[in-house]
């Protein structure tokens, strides 16, 4: 066990997000945290460009562990294990009053095993759970052994961890509270030409390196498709984040009149759009937000498509249809997600405004069910992760006392 963290040092929090969206999560809760607390908080951990502007400087570069699929996982195992040594070690170095474990299931439970092993005395949250109402359940029991406390995003979520005993807070999803009121779709299309009437169609590849280098060709394909029936349509692709510049790169093959929009135009692009087609992620809740009737495509190698396919249960992935439990957009999956079928899906928005319409109104409803317009997730994470800190503290003294 280590020693107890000096007593007049500011509170320190540890963060450790592995992928680009608990890296936002990460971000968000830092400056929360901050909001509340100055300089009486201090950050340490491991993260991206966003926790990085926050002040926490990571050891080491997370896109190595932006890893998809049980193959992938199998091949980076190595890499794996001494990331999560070296994060533990930060731990057992720094004496945080708590380590926050965003996301990034398969690295995380890694993480909180490895730090309960060395350091049993800090408390340990997960932000975000595992989605066990879509396949394994079995993890919801796992999670409860590692960890003291659940940050989980919606309320569907909260059931299946305490009914294993795992104290768990509601916070929200901050892809539902995305603002977009300085959005300017107008100045998007004058800034690139296009017609304030002009059909757009918005290609959104992903944001791990593997999604874009399985999901990009296919797009390119149906695109191709898509567009030799619409000589009008214009075609935008967001690239960015960790993985713009391998994007960027393999739209060199695109047809040479593709917009590539970076993070700076990313919201004006999402309501600019006529139709989205979207690689599966919390990008279909901005989209939603956005106003952008969208078709879901997903990929992942064929073994670890094979292996997944007998565990899950979940009858959508797009998390609004999962709330609404209807299929509001239409969802390609591994085999299903080729180029004719996007081609055509993507088609019938295009060509009949009614229907886009009609799923925009169903995308929008569903987005109540995911707690839009309650209060601020980074902000309810902020006090449910002071509460946990303050319980441990109690607790310590107690067993204590001076």
């Amino acid at each position: 066990m280590t020693d107890p963290a000096p007593a007049d040092r500011p509170l320190t929090i540890m963060l450790v997000a592995a992928e680009a969206s608990g890296d936002a999560l990460g971000a968000g809760l830092a400056r929360a945290l901050k909001d509340r607390l100055g300089d009486g908080v201090r950050f340490v951990g491991v993260g991206g460009s966003k926790m990085a502007a926050e002040g926490i400087d990571s050891p080491f570069d997370i896109t190595e562990l932006s890893i998809l699929g049980w193959i992938e996982g199998i091949r980076a195992y190595g890499r794996v294990k001494r990331r999560v040594a070296e994060t533990a070690a930060l731990a057992a170095r720094e004496r945080p009053d708590a380590v926050v474990l965003i996301d990034s299931w398969g690295f995380t439970i890694r993480v909180a095993k490895a730090i309960r092993a060395a350091s049993p005395e800090i408390p340990l949250i997960k932000y975000v759970g595992p989605q066990v109402w879509a396949s394994r359940p079995g993890r919801a029991k796992t999670l409860a052994a590692s960890v003291d406390h659940l940050l989980a995003l919606y309320a569907f979520d909260a059931p299946w961890f305490e009914r294993e005993g795992l104290p768990t807070t509601v916070v929200g999803s901050a892809a539902v509270h995305t603002d977009f009121s300085g959005a300017d779709p107008a100045g998007f299309r004058a800034r690139h030409g296009l017609a304030p009437d002009q059909a757009l169609l918005l290609v959104l590849p992903g944001s791990r390196p593997s999604e874009i280098a399985r999901m990009t060709p296919v797009y390119e394909q149906a695109v191709a498709r898509i567009r030799a029936t619409r000589p009008g349509l214009a075609v935008a692709v967001i690239a960015a984040g960790s993985i713009a510049h391998d994007l960027r790169a393999r739209l060199a093959t695109w047809a040479s009149d593709t917009i590539v929009v970076g993070e700076d135009e990313k919201h004006d692009a999402m309501r600019a759009a006529t139709v989205a087609l979207a690689t599966s992620g919390t990008v279909s809740t901005e989209l939603a937000l956005a106003g952008a009737p969208m078709v879901i495509a997903y990929k992942i190698d064929g073994l670890s498509y094979a292996l997944m396919k007998r565990l899950v249960t979940a009858k959508h992935v797009t998390l609004f249809n999962v709330a609404a439990d209807q299929r509001i957009a239409p969802e390609f999956i591994q085999h299903e997600a080729t180029p004719e079928r996007l081609a055509e899906a993507v088609a019938a928005l295009l060509d009949d405004p009614a229907k886009a319409r009609d799923q925009t109104a169903r995308q929008t409803a569903a987005l109540d069910l995911m707690g839009r317009g309650g209060a601020d997730p980074s902000g309810l994470a902020a006090e449910a992760v002071l509460r946990v800190v303050d319980g441990a503290r109690r607790g310590l003294a107690a067993r204590h006392p001076v």
